[in-house]
């Protein structure tokens, strides 16, 4: 009887990055990325989902909600979740990379138009960390539409060229937290831009929104009636994992929205 084939190191980055951009209940076999990536590495769909759940396993986030993943072979996980959970950006780069080797392309080809004439300008080390940047933004919008269901949390909008994935602590702030998915919610583009400025934020207490005295000022207008005045102490949407962490929120107000107040 033949030896079972082994899981290398690359098929186990491949699925610690999957993992981490996946719902626990959609760790399982039908889910078409569990599908794609099972193609990708030469392995059954029933394997790669098996490690998903082996990698629940070790989530203590998954662990402290009374839920579990899958015990008997989380061992082999562990040495990567170590490496990888507090270095996600390494994790998410490197996965792309290996991904981009195994389709036969280059890592480029998994960006935007944009941001390929972004990078065609520069060479060398400035080119290779501004791609970096640019992967791992990407993947922070996969996690965040992913968590909201591809749904604004303000209005429920759910056209994905109209969404954007919002930081709460901005990406400068705070490097640890620049891909934590409780750190980002899911927002159609005007309301990002309202967030991103100060000019709204997110009760932390409660999760609704508050307007501030700036844009309270135009109160009057036609604008803000359509637009703001129907948001005002509105609930957010909830995500369907991680919710935005109260103290990012609270980070927000204090060092955000209290410049316009």
């Amino acid at each position: 009887m033949a030896s079972q084939r082994q899981w290398t190191r690359e098929e186990h980055i491949l699925t610690l990055s999957l993992y981490f951009q996946l719902p626990f209940g959609k760790l399982h076999r039908s889910t078409p990325e569990v599908v794609e990536l099972a193609a990708l590495i030469g392995r059954s769909v029933n394997s790669v989902a098996l490690r998903l759940v082996n990698y629940a396993a070790c989530d203590p986030y998954i662990l402290a909600t009374g839920r579990h993943g899958m015990a008997s072979g989380a061992q082999q996980c562990m040495p990567y979740w170590n490496e990888f959970y507090s270095q996600k950006e390494k994790l998410f780069y490197e996965a792309e990379r290996i991904k981009a080797k195994l389709k036969g392309s280059v890592l480029e080809d998994s960006l935007s138009s944009s941001q390929k004439a972004e990078i065609s300008k520069l060479t060398g080390s400035t080119r290779e960390q501004l791609i970096r940047v640019r992967v791992n933004q990407n993947m922070f919008r996969t996690i965040i539409l992913t968590n909201y269901q591809k749904k604004c949390a303000i209005t429920g909008i759910d056209v994905p060229d109209l969404l954007v994935a919002s930081h709460i602590v901005p990406w400068a702030d705070n490097k640890d937290e620049r891909l934590n998915p409780a750190n980002g919610i899911c927002l159609s583009a005007l309301y990002d831009r309202a967030f991103d400025k100060g000019l709204i934020a997110i009760d932390p207490n409660d999760y609704t929104i508050m307007l501030s005295k700036e844009l309270l000022e135009h109160s009057n207008s036609e604008y803000f009636n359509v637009y703001f005045a129907s948001i005002e102490r509105k609930s957010i949407i909830k995500p369907i994992e991680y919710i935005p962490n109260p103290k990012f929120l609270q980070y927000h107000i204090d060092n955000i929205f209290s410049n316009h107040n």
